[in-house]
């Protein structure tokens, strides 16, 4: 899973399709949610912030409680989901909110 900094942020959000978890190392609900992220990222990329290294970006985006998972395209913000939810909750989300296409599926 990719590391984003500010540095890397804003170029990696700009292109297609691509889940940020904001998390932070402490946070016993984000250790939960990664291995539900490295299933997710056979549809979709999935990068993620560590809020305690990288606070502003967190900021940015109204992140209050973590972990927070963003979906961005095209460099915008289309949805996200706080807390850990299971695989099939995250499944369903991304079908409501992306175009099949850019999930891989056959409409």
């Amino acid at each position: 899973m990719q590391e984003l900094d500010t540095s890397t942020f804003d170029e990696a959000i700009a292109g297609d399709a691509l889940l940020v978890d904001f998390w932070a190392p402490w946070c016993r609900p984000c250790k939960a949610l990664e291995p539900i992220l490295d299933e997710l990222s056979s549809t979709v990329p999935v990068a993620r912030v560590n809020v305690d290294e990288h606070p502003a970006l967190g900021a940015r985006y109204d992140v209050l409680s973590i972990p927070t998972v963003i979906l961005f395209a095209d460099g915008e913000r289309l949805s996200s989901i706080v807390g850990v939810r299971p695989k099939s909750h995250f499944d369903t989300w991304l079908a409501e909110v992306l175009p099949a296409a850019e999930l891989g599926i056959d409409a």
